[in-house]
């Protein structure tokens, strides 16, 4: 499959701090918010910027390197963003940044970052292509070669599983 559509730049379907308010049902025995919920709302956000990129129903198809690198604790304020990092033939890695901000001080801390592959469906509920994704910064470029070394690596690991039957 060849992307016969003119490449978009990451700007025009990515979301900027998207706000989700922390409130003391969304927190675990350890007070901080539950991880689940944390990756369910990144899931949401990386599906809107893969369907605004591709025009198409988007699933997800793997989740790679989730790192929790500090808690959010009652009364956070998450605020997510997502980008689309590369595109393949009908996927798309999306690369998504959770921050935690306390509304009173403005003190921001970095909480989760993740990595979603979205495939793009067609009428026919199968794969379809989707535009290439055309980095205009720096940030922007360095994102999409790390995306194609994850996918690199998520091949080879499949491969190895696939041999050792």
């Amino acid at each position: 499959m060849n992307n016969v559509v003119t490449p978009k730049p990451v700007s025009a379907s990515s979301v900027q701090n998207h706000v989700y308010k922390v409130f003391p049902n969304d927190l675990n025995a350890h007070y901080t918010i539950f991880g689940g919920l944390i990756m369910s709302l990144c899931d949401r956000v990386a599906l809107v910027v893969s369907e605004r990129h591709s025009g198409k129903v988007c699933v997800t198809a793997s989740v790679d390197s989730f790192h929790f690198v500090a808690p959010a604790k009652d009364g956070d304020t998450l605020l997510i963003s997502a980008s689309v990092n590369r595109t393949w033939s009908s996927s798309m890695e999306i690369g998504v940044r959770v921050d935690a901000e306390n509304s009173f001080s403005g003190e921001k801390k970095h909480i989760v970052s993740a990595y979603f592959t979205f495939v793009a469906l067609g009428p026919d509920n199968r794969p379809c292509e989707v535009p290439d994704i055309n980095p205009q910064t720096t940030e922007e470029l360095r994102r999409y070669q790390g995306a194609q070394v994850r996918r690199d690596a998520r091949l080879k690991t499949r491969e190895s599983l696939k041999n050792m039957k």
